[in-house]
């Protein structure tokens, strides 16, 4: 069992460690991965072996060899430091949403996978983020938002399966692949068409956001929901980063003009209700020929590069035209789980520890600048925001 340090020589311990790693830095943030208050210091008092552990703001497994190497090699000329052993903890926060709106139980942050275009291969792109984030050690919930055309169920494999409820009120997700999945093609079926007015859409996606048991505090809860967002600017993508503790989005496109120029309005639509968008994430960048490996950019080549450049977002990544993506897809088993320890696996995991990190540099969520309303009145609020909304839509269907 380990014992804390006396306070003198912890402060002494801990002063030399922060002053040898000030210089080495957070490969994604670009600051200081090591500062006072996410380094705790121990010894065990055995062998009198000091432990430095180190607390990470974002889930990431796949990094800590590396982040552990980074920091071994500012110790290696200290002989007192030398040998201090170095582990790492995740701690994942809540984090500030524009959205005057009280959070959803069992949920840390939500972040809206979105393209304003449909066929950009955005369901593919939000299923594998979740499940990269997963891989790398967070929890995490998967929210398929398109009511009209939901395909998440197919993509994690739980098409024909039917959600648990509870007293006719809550709703229990089901689980695929280690996260926790809500989707209207549970409740309507896969041979239904879902033939509503908007209204009746926005009725079921707060249903769907709030009558599903996400998670209980405190250990049970979502680190990260990633929603599959329908494509278009609309209602409901407004309900979304109006009425929903919204943390940020990320941008899907391919390198076709008829896609980019879409994709240019959902980043605008955004930025109008200050929901931050972490970057851009370009499919079908690339075909490679599966005979003779010839690279030919059959949607154009860098479009998602260039709308990013001209928005300042980062670029996250691209991803190729490839088979097996559709293939695994299609199969239920989403690249990062079917190929764990592929290119293209890897690729959604770089792009899933840049969201993670973009999420972790947000303000953190203060729940004190947030009214706190009674049961009835967040009732009474949303009904009143529905019938504007029935009444906005009376005029435009």
């Amino acid at each position: 069992m380990n014992a804390p340090l006396p306070s003198p020589a912890k402060e002494k311990i801990v002063s030399a460690l922060l002053q040898a790693w000030q210089a080495v830095l957070d490969p994604l943030t670009r600051q200081p991965l090591v500062h006072a208050k996410n380094l705790q210091m121990q010894t065990d008092p055995a062998t009198g072996k000091l432990f430095a552990e180190i607390a990470l703001p974002y889930p990431a497994r796949s990094r800590e060899a590396d982040l552990r190497q980074r920091l071994q090699q500012a110790l290696a000329s200290d002989p007192d430091l030398a040998n201090t052993e170095i582990r790492f903890v995740t701690r994942i926060t809540a984090h500030a949403v524009p959205a005057i709106v009280p959070p959803i139980p069992g949920v840390k942050n939500i972040i809206a996978v979105a393209s304003a275009k449909g066929g950009v291969g955005k369901s593919t792109t939000a299923a594998n983020l979740a499940l990269a984030l997963a891989a790398e050690g967070a929890h995490v919930g998967l929210l398929d938002a398109d009511i009209y055309g939901p395909s998440v169920p197919l993509l994690m494999n739980v098409s024909g399966r039917e959600p648990e409820v509870i007293d006719n009120k809550l709703i229990i997700p089901l689980e695929s692949h280690g996260i926790r999945i809500m989707s209207m093609g549970f409740l309507v079926g896969d041979d239904k068409a879902v033939i509503w007015r908007a209204p009746m859409a926005l009725k079921a996606l707060n249903q769907l956001l709030h009558q599903t048991r996400w998670g209980t505090a405190p250990d049970d809860e979502l680190d990260y929901l990633i929603v599959d967002m329908p494509p278009g600017t609309g209602d409901i993508q407004l309900t979304m980063s109006q009425r929903v503790p919204l943390n940020a989005a990320v941008m899907v496109t391919t390198p076709q003009d008829l896609a980019l120029v879409d994709v240019h309005k959902g980043v605008i639509m955004f930025r109008k209700v200050h929901v931050p968008v972490l970057g851009m994430v370009e499919n079908m960048a690339v075909h490679i020929c599966s005979n003779c490996g010839h690279h030919e950019h059959i949607f154009g080549a860098e479009g998602g590069k260039t709308l990013a450049q001209a928005h300042d977002l980062p670029y996250l990544g691209a991803l190729p035209l490839a088979m097996q993506i559709r293939e695994q897809s299609d199969a239920g088993t989403p690249t990062v789980v079917a190929d764990p320890e592929g290119e293209i696996a890897h690729i959604y995991r770089d792009i899933a520890l840049q969201v993670a990190a973009g999420i972790a540099q947000l303000p953190p969520y203060q729940p004190a600048s947030f009214p706190t309303y009674p049961p009835e009145r967040v009732a009474q609020r949303m009904a009143a925001q529905q019938a504007e909304g029935d009444q906005s839509s009376s005029s435009t269907l």
